[in-house]
């Protein structure tokens, strides 16, 4: 094929393709920036649906975790204000097995996807209210030296208030931190990614009860 002086025919294909795209771009980035604009414009809107979503799901729920997650039982968490991260990757963990309980496990089973996130998305949107728990004023201040010693605000951050993936501990249930404590040192419990039960591989029984006075005070 013969060359012309200015360029092969695919040279100036490539030169025609971007002519036209000089043209064209005034015409399409008005549409284009109005159609980003609504996209997102309309995400709040669809995480406030989420939420609406799991409100409705959620009503089983309050059996045990109180109303708007704030549980009153020792024995079960404060949902309310959690990472909605961390819920929802705790609920996918208990419907793969990869965390077990006899009572959420059951529960989890035959929650889908979108059952976990809407759940996860109206938990994180509740405000927690304190807990009603005394704390021994001695093992609060030798959780919190522990809690110094072991850098566990490292992964919670300050005030144990925790971040994406990391749950916030501040203001939970002591009974509950106690027995997430315990799990983790005796490997009952396993789906940290090994951070968690590393750190309580040396805890005894008075570090934990210390630091879940400590944490259980954050409120």
């Amino acid at each position: 094929m013969r060359i012309s002086s200015d360029g092969t025919l695919g040279q100036r294909l490539q030169r025609g393709r971007r002519a036209l795209a000089s043209l064209l771009a005034p015409l399409f980035a008005p549409r284009l920036a109005l159609l980003l604009a609504a996209a997102f414009a309309a995400l709040p809107i669809a995480a406030r649906a989420d939420a609406e979503a799991g409100k409705a799901k959620a009503v089983v729920c309050a059996a045990c975790h109180g109303p708007m997650g704030n549980s009153t039982s020792p024995d079960y968490p404060v949902l309310a204000g959690q990472s909605a991260r961390y819920l929802y990757l705790e609920l996918r963990d208990f419907n793969a097995g990869r965390r077990s309980d006899p009572r959420m496990s059951p529960m989890a089973a035959n929650l889908s996807p979108d059952d976990m996130h809407d759940l996860a998305d109206y938990f994180a949107a509740q405000k927690p209210t304190p807990i009603a728990f005394k704390a021994d004023p001695v093992k609060v201040d030798a959780g919190r030296k522990k809690s110094e010693e072991v850098l566990c605000t490292m992964c919670h951050l300050g005030g144990f208030s925790g971040q994406n993936e990391i749950p916030r501990v501040a203001g939970q249930q002591y009974q509950y931190i106690v027995k997430q404590l315990e799990d983790f040192r005796a490997r009952r419990r396993t789906n940290d990614a090994g951070s968690m039960t590393s750190v309580t591989k040396t805890l005894t029984d008075a570090d934990i009860e210390n630091l879940a006075n400590y944490v259980a005070n954050l409120q």
